[in-house]
C-alpha cells in the first residue's frame, strides 16, 4: 500500500501550543486517576479508528508492556512526515507537540472524526515520561522520541519499510496520574465497543506480561457492526423478534446508523455515540430517536386500528424492553463540555427524528410481524403503566414512598441533614440486630432487609410496588423511583450495602445493585452507593488481634504472626457481636467501602441483564469462563 498523496503536511493545522496540559491535566483528559489514564489509550486509538472510518485502516493492535507501557499499532496511511511549509518542522512533530494540530480540521481529509477538538496524541505525548512514535510511510520507517512533551532529536529516516502505518508507544508519566497501571479488563471493554461501532476493522489487545508463559489476548471483528452490538448487550434476554431492526440514512453531511431489538423485559436500554464517541448523558441526537419512535409506532398503531378511540402509546409504553444503539457521523458535532458526554447540536434533532421515522415506517410496512410484536408489546407495557400508576397511588395515599411514614423496621439515625447521614442496608434480622447496637446512632441508620428482594429486571413496575422488601427500601430512602426519582429528596448520602461474604450474600447484593442500577440510577451517578467490606478473617496471637479482608493478607499476618495463631473465617455479619462489627465494619475511621459508579454503561447493561435475565446458557458460559477470576467463594 503506497501513502495517500492527497493526505499530506499542507493539511495539517496549529491552533495552538502545548504550554497548559501539564499544568492542568484534567481539562484534557478528565481527571490524573485510573479514568484519566485509559484515556490516553483512547486518544491515540482514536487516531486509527479514525482512519478506518475514512477507509484507510484494516486493523490495530493495542499492546500492553510488562514495563507500564503501552504500544497502539495500525495500518494506517501513517503521519506526514514531511516538513510543515509555515512552521518548519515535521508532520510528525508537529501533530505531537502542539495542541489542536492534525488533519481533523481540514474535511477533506475527514468527513467525520472522534477526535475533533485535536488534542488526542498531543496531550498524551505531553502526560507521558517519554513517547516514540514510528512511521511506516513512502517505503521508508521514521522514528523520533519525546520527553514529557519535548521532541529528544528531530524525525530521522532509519530505513526501508514495507506496507503504510503508524505505531505510538508511551508510558505514562507517575509525576502526573496516581496510578499508571493500565487495566486489562478496562482497556477490552472499550476496544470491543470500538469494534462494534467500526464494521469490519479488526482490534487486538496484547498484555504482554513478564514471567507468564503467554501474553493474554483478544481479538475483536464484528461485520454486523452495531446490529451484533445489540444483539451482545441482549444476551441474557429474550428478544421477541429473532434479528435486530436495522436502519440507516442521511442527511447532508450527517450520516445515521440505528440497530434496536425488543425484548420481553422491561427495561429501556438506549446506548448512543457521535463519531464513534460516547453520549452517555444523551441530547438532541437522543431526542429525536424517542420523538420518531413514539410517533412512528403510534401512527402505524393507528393505520392498523390496533388502538381504541383516542388511545395513544407514551414514549416509556414504546421504548419498554427495547435496546438500541444510535450511531451518528457529523462533520461539527458541539459536545457539553470537555469529556464529550452530551451532544448539542440543535438541528441534529429534526434530521435524526426525520430519518428514523421515515425508515422505521418503511421498515414496520415491510415487515409485519416484526411490527405486531412491537404492537403488542407496547399496549402490554400501556396497560402496566396504568395498573402501576394506581399502585403509586395507593402507596401515596398509604404515606407510602415520600418518606413521610417510614417503615417500622427502619433504626433512624438522629441527623437530619442528608449530607451527613448513612444508610445500612442489612441482610437478616440478626445481622440487623448487631448493627443497630453496634452503629453511631447519631448519624447511622440501619435497615434490615428479610430474604432476597424482587428480581426488577424480571419485573413490570406495577410488581415492583407489590413487593414489601422493595416498597419499605424505596419509603426509607424518600425519593421515589425509576422516572419519579427526586435525588434532592434522598435521605442519606451514603446507602451502604452489607451483606455476607457466601453466595447467598453476593446473590442478595447483585439484587440490590440491579435494583438500584434500574430503578434508581441517579443515586449511583451522584456517588451515593457503597459497598461494605465486613472482614473475611480474624487473627488473633496472645493479646494481638487482627480483622482481615482477604485471603492474601490473611497468609501474609500468618507468615508475619508465625505459628501458634488463631483463625476464624467470618461467614456471616451476624457471627459479630456490635463491637466487632462497630469496629470492622461501621467505623468511618477504619472501615473499608466500595463506591459503586457506573463507568461504562454499556457493560453495565450487559452484565445485569447476562446475570439477572431469564436467559440461562449465556449466563452458564459466563460462569464458567470467569470462575477462574473468584477470589472467594464459600458455599
Amino acid at each position: 500500500m503506497t501513502a495517500d498523496p492527497t493526505y499530506s503536511v499542507e493539511q495539517i493545522q496549529v491552533l495552538e501550543g502545548l504550554e497548559a496540559v501539564r499544568k492542568r491535566p484534567a481539562m484534557y483528559i478528565g481527571s490524573v486517576d485510573a479514568r484519566g489514564l485509559h484515556h490516553l489509550v483512547y486518544e491515540v486509538v482514536d487516531n486509527s479508528i479514525d482512519e478506518a472510518m475514512a477507509g484507510f485502516c484494516k486493523n490495530i493492535e493495542v499492546i500492553l508492556g510488562p514495563e507500564g507501557t503501552c504500544s497502539i499499532v495500525d495500518d494506517g496511511r501513517g503521519i506526514p512526515v514531511e516538513k510543515h511549509p509555515k512552521y518548519g518542522i515535521s508532520g510528525v512533530e508537529l501533530v505531537l507537540s502542539k495542541l489542536h494540530s492534525g488533519g481533523k480540521f481540514d474535511h477533506k481529509m475527514y468527513k467525520v472524526s472522534g477526535g475533533l477538538h485535536g488534542v488526542g496524541v498531543s496531550v498524551v505525548n505531553a502526560l507521558s515520561e517519554w513517547l516514540e512514535v514510528r512511521i511506516h510511510r513512502n517505503d521508508r520507517e521514521y522514528f523520533q522520541r519525546f520527553e514529557r512533551g519535548f521532541p529528544k532529536a528531530p524525525l530521522e529516516d532509519i530505513g526501508e519499510a514495507t506496507g503504510t502505518g503508524t505505531i505510538v508507544t508511551f508510558k505514562p508519566d507517575p509525576k502526573i496520574f496516581e496510578t499508571v497501571e493500565f487495566d486489562y479488563a478496562t482497556i477490552t471493554t472499550k476496544m470491543r465497543e470500538f469494534a462494534f461501532l467500526t464494521r469490519g476493522v479488526r482490534i487486538v489487545v496484547i498484555q504482554d506480561t513478564e514471567g507468564e508463559k503467554a501474553p493474554r489476548e483478544e481479538a475483536f471483528q464484528f461485520d454486523g457492526g452495531i446490529a451484533e452490538f445489540v444483539q451482545w448487550v441482549n444476551q441474557g434476554k429474550s428478544p421477541i423478534h429473532p434479528r435486530p431492526i436495522y436502519l440507516t440514512g442521511t442527511s447532508g453531511d450527517v450520516q445515521l446508523e440505528l440497530a434496536m431489538q425488543y425484548t420481553d423485559g422491561y427495561s429501556e436500554n438506549i446506548h448512543t455515540y457521535v463519531n464513534n464517541i460516547s453520549t452517555p448523558e444523551g441530547g438532541t441526537h437522543l431526542n429525536g430517536l424517542k420523538a420518531a419512535l413514539t410517533r412512528t409506532l403510534n401512527a402505524y398503531a393507528k393505520g392498523i386500528k390496533a388502538l381504541k378511540n383516542d388511545d395513544a402509546f407514551d414514549g416509556d409504553d414504546v421504548r419498554e424492553g427495547l435496546t438500541a444503539v444510535l450511531s451518528l457521523r457529523i462533520p461539527e458535532p458541539q459536545f457539553e463540555g470537555q469529556t464529550k458526554s452530551k451532544l448539542g447540536n440543535s438541528d441534529v434533532k429534526g434530521i435524526v427524528e426525520s430519518i428514523v421515522n421515515e425508515k422505521l415506517s418503511e421498515y414496520l410496512l415491510e415487515n409485519p410481524k416484526v411490527a405486531e410484536a412491537a404492537m403488542k408489546k407496547a399496549a402490554l407495557a400501556m396497560e402496566a403503566r396504568e395498573a402501576a400508576r394506581k399502585a403509586k397511588d395507593l402507596t401515596r395515599r398509604k404515606g407510602l414512598l415520600d418518606g413521610a411514614s417510614l417503615p417500622g423496621k427502619l433504626a433512624d439515625c438522629q441527623e437530619r441533614d442528608p449530607a451527613k447521614s448513612e444508610l445500612f442496608i442489612v441482610e437478616g434480622e440478626s445481622a440487623g440486630g448487631s448493627s443497630k447496637q453496634g452503629r453511631d446512632r447519631r448519624f447511622q441508620a440501619i435497615l434490615p432487609l428479610r430474604g432476597k428482594v424482587l428480581n426488577v429486571e424480571k419485573a413490570r413496575e406495577d410488581k415492583i410496588f407489590e413487593n414489601a422488601e422493595i416498597r419499605t427500601l424505596i419509603t426509607a430512602l424518600g425519593a421515589n423511583v425509576w422516572k419519579d426519582f427526586d435525588l434532592p429528596k434522598i435521605r442519606y448520602h451514603r446507602v451502604i450495602l452489607l451483606a455476607d461474604a457466601d453466595i447467598d450474600g453476593a446473590h442478595i447484593r447483585t439484587l440490590l445493585l440491579t435494583f438500584f442500577f434500574r430503578k434508581m440510577r441517579p443515586l449511583i451517578d451522584a456517588g451515593y452507593l457503597y459497598i461494605g467490606q465486613p472482614p473475611l478473617y480474624r487473627v488473633a496471637k496472645g493479646k494481638q488481634e487482627l480483622y482481615l479482608y482477604s485471603d492474601r493478607e490473611k497468609d501474609e499476618a500468618l507468615k508475619r504472626l508465625g505459628d501458634g495463631c488463631s483463625v476464624q473465617r467470618y461467614k456471616g455479619l451476624g457471627e459479630m457481636n456490635p463491637g466487632q462489627l462497630w469496629e470492622t465494619t461501621l467505623d468511618p475511621a477504619r472501615r473499608v467501602l466500595l463506591q459503586v459508579t457506573v463507568s461504562d454503561a454499556v457493560m453495565a447493561d450487559h452484565l445485569f441483564s447476562l446475570l439477572m435475565g431469564d436467559a440461562v446458557e449465556p449466563r452458564r458460559e459466563f460462569i464458567i469462563n470467569h470462575a477462574k477470576d473468584v477470589v472467594n467463594l464459600d458455599v
